[in-house]
């Protein structure tokens, strides 16, 4: 199976270096990764870098100042440069008089929009028109909608997960860890009780709208890269082999641009 990562992230001045993720993706068996810069950095020059240095790995997703009037024109160069993606909130809007003018821009630049946002945020009619506004821009939902610990019947992520009706829209479904505590001691299967949020996403969107993201380095921190990529893999053993193909590598092959080799 070519497996896919939707979103890690790298750097040499906080998490880690690129080289650091390259050795987790080459023992994983890791094609691809999309490069998500980390919130409030602006200077995405090692993003590109990577880009460089490793054709056909990486895919670049930005971060631009969006309060600056500028922001539009800046991702404009970076795309220029071989960025392919921009890192942006339910929230984020333009200064000026048009402020979706940096929604506006990465669709027209044919980018993918990896969103950060809360399950509120997703959910609310607000931003439902923004998606319908843009009905050409890949936009992909991060960290399983951020669910928090609703509880039955789920009607705040119910409302989130209803962006599905809008075919633009993708989620990344991560490891187990960021939804569920892991046992202890740490053994297979690492977690009990995993919430009902995977199976409704996979209800709501279908595996080919659904990718897998490692959110590494980060995830280090909870059950680590090996068992994050093959406890989801064993939590969704009920899809058919080629429900797991979408979601662990061809989703994400559809929803972002990878550098040539």
């Amino acid at each position: 199976m070519l497996v896919v990562d939707s979103h890690a992230h790298a750097s040499p001045l906080w998490f880690e270096p690129i080289e650091v993720l390259l050795y987790q993706m080459n023992v994983n068996e890791v094609a691809k990764t999309v490069l998500i810069q980390f919130a409030s950095n602006y200077d995405n020059d090692y993003l590109i870098e990577c880009l460089r240095r490793f054709p056909g790995r990486f895919s670049a997703c930005v971060v631009v100042d969006t309060n600056s009037p500028d922001a539009p024109a800046r991702l404009e160069d970076l795309a220029a440069r071989g960025a392919t993606g921009v890192r942006l909130l339910c929230k984020t809007r333009s200064p000026g008089s048009d402020n979706l003018a940096i929604w506006r821009k990465a669709e027209g630049l044919g980018m993918t929009v990896s969103l950060l946002g809360s399950a509120e945020e997703l959910g609310s009619d607000e931003f439902h028109r923004i998606v319908e506004t843009f009905p050409a821009l890949k936009i992909v939902i991060e960290h399983f909608g951020k669910p928090g610990g609703e509880q039955a019947p789920y009607t705040v992520y119910r409302r989130a997960l209803s962006l599905a009706k809008h075919p633009n829209t993708y989620m990344k479904l991560g490891g187990l860890g960021e939804l569920c505590k892991r046992l202890a001691p740490f053994r297979p299967p690492y977690f009990t009780e995993v919430p009902p949020y995977i199976k409704m996403a996979v209800e709501a969107f279908g595996p080919q709208r659904l990718m897998y993201g490692s959110n590494f380095p980060p995830v280090s921190h909870k059950e680590g890269y090996r068992v994050a990529l093959h406890a989801l893999m064993d939590y969704l053993s009920y899809l058919s082999q080629d429900g797991l193909q979408w979601i662990f590598g061809q989703t994400a092959l559809q929803a972002w641009k990878f550098s040539e080799k």
